[in-house]
């Protein structure tokens, strides 16, 4: 199995803790801290809201993108808490992929009540 699919499956391993835990229908601040607890738990490394710079031809702008997290230096997460994923999800999250220059990006939405509703995505 190689490294990317491994840290996948303990992130997935994660999320699901959370949500078994937690439930479904709380805030997204909520699942936000929860998450981040349990990646230490799992000594998972992350960063959590980092600002990501962004390039204008060449030139650093002053604005910035702050994706929920970065797992294992290389993983974008994007956390919602909402009814159901919507392609703006999508696109805000290969957007902060894009930017990063991350391959591997993960969106998790915590607010079903049964499961989490989760997608992974390779650039």
């Amino acid at each position: 199995m190689g490294k990317l699919v491994a840290e996948g499956y303990e992130l997935m391993g994660a999320a699901f803790a959370v949500h078994n835990e937690t439930g479904g229908g709380l805030l997204e601040e909520i699942y936000q801290e929860s998450f981040e607890i349990e990646l230490v738990l799992r000594k998972i490394p992350f960063t959590a809201k980092p600002p990501v710079p962004v390039f204008y031809k060449g030139r650093e702008l002053q604005k910035r993108y702050i994706p929920d997290l970065i797992v294992h230096g290389t993983m974008i997460v994007e956390l919602k808490a909402v009814s159901a994923l919507a392609p703006e999800h999508e696109a805000q999250l290969l957007n902060y992929m894009r930017i990063s220059k991350s391959e591997v990006g993960y969106l998790l939405n915590f607010a079903p009540i049964e499961a989490i509703e989760w997608k992974r995505f390779v650039l």
